[in-house]
């Protein structure tokens, strides 16, 4: 029985799944800020969404195309710009990660859409 890992393509970090099981990661960044003052108040949180992928090997490899694809970016046309990243977690991080979440501002659609549409694209129903 051979072991799947995740590999990341920007840093080259292999994570073996925690209880067999993949575990990302969607982070959230306002990189285009289109406020009088150029800020976002939500810049020094932590806003993330943490899924388990499962072990099966449709699960990896939806995952892995998840990772390779990162970050997606959306332009909401109007100075304002949201940028998603999607990376592996396990054990004491996921712990960290959920402690330090602050929610996602609201735009949990655009991870359905990057599960749905390998994109962030808008539909009727967001």
């Amino acid at each position: 029985m051979s072991e799947e890992f995740c590999s990341c393509k920007q840093c080259g970090k292999k994570v073996k799944p925690v209880s067999k099981s993949m575990t990302l990661v969607f982070e959230l960044s306002m990189p285009n800020v289109g406020s009088w003052n150029g800020n976002w108040t939500g810049a020094n949180d932590c806003h993330v969404i943490i899924q388990k992928f499962g072990s099966s090997k449709k699960g990896i490899t939806k995952a892995q195309e998840l990772i390779d694809n990162s970050p997606y970016y959306y332009n909401f046309g109007d100075g304002w710009g949201a940028s998603i990243s999607v990376r592996c977690v396990s054990g004491p991080e996921i712990k960290s990660l959920k402690k330090a979440n602050r929610g996602f501002c609201g735009y949990e659609w655009m991870v359905r859409s990057i599960k749905e549409n390998g994109a962030i694209v808008v539909t009727d129903t967001d």
